[in-house]
């Protein structure tokens, strides 16, 4: 079976690696020039899926509580399993208990407990949650190491191409995000900075809540942080505005105030495509199948949802072949 992927964000990345290895011969076509530039390219890589239903509905936890295995069997050493960290100033007390409330999977840490986690964070919060079985990767690291995989497995990518043009496939899978023809999606528009300082250290993604402006830490290689995000409803990709700067700046310090002194490697701007419920789906539309809607949570569904794609098409081809084989018995009896 030769199939077409649309888009190489993560969600065309894996839905391009399910097909794969179920047999496909698969082309990834791809607008832009080269491997990033997209939502994905800006995400924060956790793989969080009990934080996540702090505001997120419960197939967000049942699609993504696997989602660190699978990235942890295709791309080894790609995943860290060191959990995630949530704190509040000990004003915000009340939101940390919301926040607990409103998640599962966690455990009540207090100041001591938090400073053998972080020894970085000591004295600074008294209270916290820790999410253990959760984890987080670097996206831009994951997305080159799964499009060489997939390369080296025969998956042929086309950069630069319009898809529309693009003809002689048996099925094809849309995972173009905001550019797809779909008048229900809506763009959330994130932003996010990059900071390089030597002057801390995380083991973990560290979340801190706050009233006006929650923001997560997740650590990078190089002494470098992952800073985000800002959700708001737009669908304009102009630079990151002054506002979402020195709010993500001040929340930033407001864990620890040596990222005042930090560097300010990148700032960026992705626009995640949503669905009015921020729910993912998959729809079919002759040979075409959707895969749009994965919101905040890219990394996170993607591979639950590309599953269920590839499933899709290779169960109706076994459908198809049931259906031929009982025909051929009834005309044989």
């Amino acid at each position: 079976m030769r199939m077409l992927v649309k888009g190489a964000g993560v969600a065309g990345l894996t839905a391009a690696f399910e097909l794969a290895v179920r047999g496909a011969t698969v082309t990834v076509a791809e607008t832009r020039h080269a491997l990033g530039g997209n939502a994905s390219w800006f995400a924060g890589g956790m793989l969080a899926p009990w934080c996540e239903c702090e505001s997120a509905e419960q197939p967000v936890l049942d699609l993504g509580r696997d989602a660190a295995d699978w990235w942890d069997a295709v791309l080894p050493g790609q995943v860290t399993r060191a959990g995630t960290l949530v704190v509040a100033a000990p004003r915000d007390a009340g939101e940390l208990d919301r926040f607990a409330s409103r998640t599962s999977g966690h455990r009540r840490v207090d100041e001591d407990e938090i400073a053998l986690l972080e020894p970085d964070l000591v004295g600074r919060f008294r209270r916290g949650l820790l999410f253990p079985d959760e984890a987080h990767l670097d996206p831009r690291q994951a997305m080159a190491a799964l499009h060489d995989k997939l390369a080296a497995m025969g998956v042929e990518f086309r950069f630069g191409a319009d898809a529309r043009h693009i003809s002689g496939f048996d099925r094809q899978i849309d995972c173009t995000g905001m550019a797809a023809e779909d008048d229900g999606l809506r763009g959330v528009r994130g932003e996010m900075l990059i900071l390089r300082t030597p002057d801390i250290s995380l083991s973990r993604p560290v979340r801190l809540l706050h009233p006006r402006f929650p923001l997560y830490v997740v650590p990078r290689t190089d002494h470098r942080f992952m800073v985000g995000a800002t959700m708001i409803e737009s669908q304009s990709t102009e630079p990151v505005t002054a506002r979402s700067m020195m709010e993500l700046l001040s929340a930033a310090c407001a864990l620890h105030p040596a990222f005042g002194e930090a560097e300010i490697v990148e700032a960026g701007v992705g626009v995640r495509p949503a669905f009015p419920d921020n729910l993912p789906r998959i729809e079919t539309s002759g040979n075409t199948v959707a895969i749009n809607g994965l919101y905040r949570h890219g990394f996170l569904l993607a591979p639950a949802m590309a599953r269920q794609a590839a499933e899709l098409f290779f169960n109706q081809d076994r459908t198809k072949e049931l259906a031929h084989e009982t025909d051929g018995q009834r005309r044989g009896a």
